[in-house]
């Protein structure tokens, strides 16, 4: 099996199909692209644009996604922007923050279950750490469900 995406006028991916071995390989048996993307042409049209992509991200960087862009240079399917300070790192087909990635956890933060996420407005990734979380949570009823200490709490014996 061999998957195509469909490419808009733009080159955004607006669908992805699988097509079956018989409808891309030759006559020795090796999957060729230009077979498939015949393949798709003649089922879905033959004005369509076709590029072939991988779950195991063999080829074109990543496994394309609706919405995703193909950018020929790179010859690499690109994940929609996140965010509008971004900048494509042209090595890895990937969005990076302007100031770089978040920074690293601390064993503390780690244990809180705490998390970055980019603040685009100050163009800085801020630390979130969730309510409710309580590193000295209990079992206080005994029922096997650690949750006592926390604002999901159930009375004992409910």
């Amino acid at each position: 099996m061999a998957h195509f995406a469909q490419l808009d006028e733009n080159n955004i991916v607006t669908q992805v199909i699988v097509v079956g071995n018989d409808d891309c390989t030759d006559a020795n048996g090796n999957e060729v692209e230009s077979i498939g993307v015949a393949f798709c042409q003649k089922l879905l049209g033959a004005e369509t644009n076709w590029k072939q992509t991988s779950y195991n991200n063999s080829i074109r960087v990543r496994y394309a996604g609706i919405g995703y862009s193909y950018n020929a240079e790179l010859d690499a399917f690109i994940a929609p922007k996140p965010f509008a300070s971004w900048v494509l790192n042209e090595e890895t087909a990937d969005w990076v923050s302007p100031v770089g990635p978040a920074p690293a956890l601390t064993e503390a933060e780690v244990t809180a279950r705490s998390y970055y996420t980019w603040d685009e407005e100050n163009g800085e990734w801020d630390l979130t750490t969730p309510e409710g979380y309580n590193p000295d949570a209990r079992d206080g009823d005994g029922d096997g469900i650690v949750q006592e200490g926390t604002p999901w709490e159930r009375p004992v014996g409910t």
